[in-house]
């Protein structure tokens, strides 16, 4: 197939199949600057990481994995779109000539929906509109840091590969940007900001961040970049003992949230990159515990309750679509990724959305004084709560003493939320004043997570 000079490669851009905008409609932030919102409509993202989807998946694998996200509650994924100089699709070939940021390889003449006769942008345009069609938005990389490291990615180069993208992609309604590419960003700040600011310049639809590497979070640099319409933070992989980083914090993801949260103007935050399940402590480190399905709840649970809009779920061997008895890109994974779409930690995943989207979603603000002589690390009890309803969540399942009197009526009713299925246990109904002390189901132990869910008694909300 010809290839084709950059200057044409834009308005050969192909339309694709009409998508489905009623199911991802514009996404914006909320007049609070705390959340999101979709078509008016408060939206929780619950996305996951697919991170090489673009580079391992022909049509039928990405369609396979895209309907069972969507089935178990997904509505963003995450993906890089130029993960090195050299990224191609097994089927559409390279997304560069020559590994060149400056020449997209766009081929004319070629038929979009013939395995072999389209190229990289097609198929990139085809996933953009099967997401769409499963109501999911893609968090686009646009160049990872791999491209930076290696000063591919520049000042100079970063005004074209950034316009080429949002000229490309900015008329569809499922796209959100993820500038930067796990990397702390003050390596190349003025390279990251012509990137930010030259795909904002061609592209308002869309909603912008920055992907941060490991414990760090994109307001420390960016929070007032005007391309950057809210904060992502990477909590990262380390446990606590393997932790002694500079900005040390452990496995206490919470603290991102309320770090971000704080800062003026307001802008929404999330943990973009949590430990993943099924990944060792410490990432390349074999001989450690692999991260396990209560862990990826705890990450989400903290953030989430801290003020985040939502967050973000990563599996070793999904993010990389690793199949058994081929090569792994890094980590250890030991299962193929079509069984670990279903691992346990993914299937549960929802049930945090599904929670948080049954009580009025505007008015909730964390709220950590819900808790009286609260513990540390994975003792410590997460709070929030909005004008008629409370959630506070245990990770160990100790008993832990309330400060009644925070939300509305005389009396409220108590139910237990269980995160790994959903499903909810009424406790009773308790006068809304002084002390109470509650006490969750089982032995008190790591992973033993429950939610103590409150409502004003003269509602009719339960869960």
């Amino acid at each position: 197939m010809r290839v084709i000079p950059l200057l044409g490669a834009i308005a050969l851009a192909l339309a694709g199949p009409a998508s489905a905008q009623g199911k991802t409609p514009p996404l914006r932030v909320s007049a609070d600057g705390r959340t999101l919102e979709a078509g008016g409509k408060p939206f929780f993202w619950l996305g996951d990481t697919g991170w090489l989807l673009l580079g391992k998946l022909d049509r039928d694998a990405t369609e396979h994995y895209l309907k069972t996200r969507a089935a178990q509650g997904y509505n963003v994924v995450q993906v890089m779109v130029l993960h090195t100089a050299q990224m191609a699709n097994p089927v559409a070939g390279p997304a560069l000539v020559d590994g060149d940021l400056t020449q997209p390889r766009v081929t004319p003449g070629n038929d979009p929906a013939k395995p072999g006769e389209y190229d990289y942008w097609d198929h990139l345009d085809w996933v953009v509109d099967r997401a769409a069609a499963h109501g999911i938005y893609l968090a686009l990389v646009p160049v990872w840091g791999n491209l930076q490291d290696f000063r591919l990615l520049t000042t100079e180069t970063a005004p074209v590969i950034g316009r080429f993208v949002a000229e490309r992609y900015k008329d569809k309604p499922n796209i959100i940007w993820l500038n930067g590419g796990d990397r702390y960003p003050e390596m190349a700040l003025r390279t990251w900001d012509v990137l930010g600011t030259t795909i904002k310049a061609v592209d308002r639809n869309h909603l912008m961040t920055f992907h941060p590497a490991g414990r760090a979070s994109s307001s420390w640099f960016f929070h007032n970049a005007a391309w950057l319409d809210f904060n992502m933070y990477q909590s990262g992989h380390m446990s606590y003992a393997q932790d002694t980083m500079l900005h040390a914090r452990g496995e206490d993801n919470w603290v991102y949230s309320a770090d971000d949260l704080s800062r003026s103007p307001p802008k929404p935050t999330i943990d973009g990159e949590p430990s993943y399940e099924n990944m060792p402590h410490g990432l390349d480190m074999v001989q450690e515990p692999r991260w396990g399905a209560a862990d990826a709840r705890r990450y989400a649970w903290w953030s989430v309750l801290a003020g985040a809009m939502g967050h973000t779920y990563g599996e070793n061997s999904v993010m990389q679509f690793f199949t058994a008895g081929g090569v792994a890109n890094a980590y250890w994974p030991t299962l193929s990724w079509r069984d670990s779409i279903d691992a346990d930690g993914a299937r549960q995943m929802h049930h945090l959305k599904d929670l948080v989207l049954s009580r009025p979603f505007v008015d909730r603000v964390p709220d950590q004084s819900l808790i009286i002589g609260n513990g540390t690390r994975y003792d410590r009890v997460a709070a929030t709560r909005g004008r008629s309803y409370a959630i506070a969540y245990s990770y160990t399942g100790k008993p832990f003493r309330v400060a009644m009197g925070k939300i509305s009526g005389k009396h409220v009713r108590a139910t237990w939320f269980d995160p790994r299925t959903g499903t909810s246990t009424p406790v009773g109904t308790f006068a809304n004043s002084g002390e109470q002390l509650f006490t969750p189901p089982g032995r008190s132990a790591p992973g033993n997570d429950w939610a103590l869910v409150l409502d004003d008694a003269t509602t009719g909300t339960s869960q």
